[in-house]
């Protein structure tokens, strides 16, 4: 058990153990904070950004992803200011065009009032939230599913020559994934391609 700490949230005291996240005392708190991205069984990564809360201490505010920022003694934390509640507009109208038909976006989108995108973007279903990098990666070990590109050219990718390990064609990342990429490259068969190792000289 780690030492105990004492921080406000939403203007109730909340009590939490140092080492855990403003999100993770949120929730132990029955505080509830918007996510797309955060899964118990991985490392924080806060790809989404919809955590994102007002943060004060010592008279100093500041707008911080509250799956990866610690608690400390005496923080002063707002989850749903109108600034928070704008923002996280602005960062659902941005995805929503990646994956419409994504359910938990929708939802979220829909809480938020955004009906529809300002922005034109060309649908992927990802969201390039990590989900099923990271699981399939940390949980299960595999590495079948990759991250390739950069900025915006940046995508999944499960195809042999970025996945050097074999898919064991588990579908846990099949409910994992908030945009419907999974289910799309299901659907064309791409979680049971046999995947292997290439040597050095690009030989299987």
């Amino acid at each position: 058990m780690g030492r105990k700490i004492t921080l406000e949230i939403d203007g109730k005291t909340v009590e939490a153990e140092e080492g855990m996240t403003v999100l993770q005392a949120a929730k132990k708190a029955g505080i509830e904070i918007p996510t797309l991205c955060y899964n118990e069984q991985l490392e924080p990564y806060g790809a989404c950004r919809i955590c994102l809360v007002e943060a004060t201490k010592n008279g100093r505010t500041r707008y911080v992803v509250s799956c990866v920022y610690p608690v400390e003694e005496g923080l002063k934390v707002k989850t749903d200011t109108e600034k928070i509640r704008r923002m996280r507009k602005i960062l659902l109208e941005l995805m929503l065009p990646l994956a419409p038909a994504s359910g938990p976006l929708r939802d979220l989108a829909e809480k938020y009032g955004v009906k529809e995108s300002r922005f034109q973007t060309e649908p992927t279903a990802c969201i390039l939230c990590g989900l099923c990098v990271r699981y399939c990666a940390e949980v299960k070990k595999a590495n079948a599913v990759s991250f390739v590109g950069r900025g915006t050219e940046r995508q999944i990718a499960f195809v042999p020559e970025v996945a050097p390990y074999e898919c064991p064609s588990c579908r846990e990342c099949y409910g994992l994934c908030p945009g419907g990429k999974i289910v799309e490259a299901e659907s064309q068969g791409l979680l049971s391609m046999p995947i292997t190792r290439k040597t050095a000289a690009g030989r299987r």
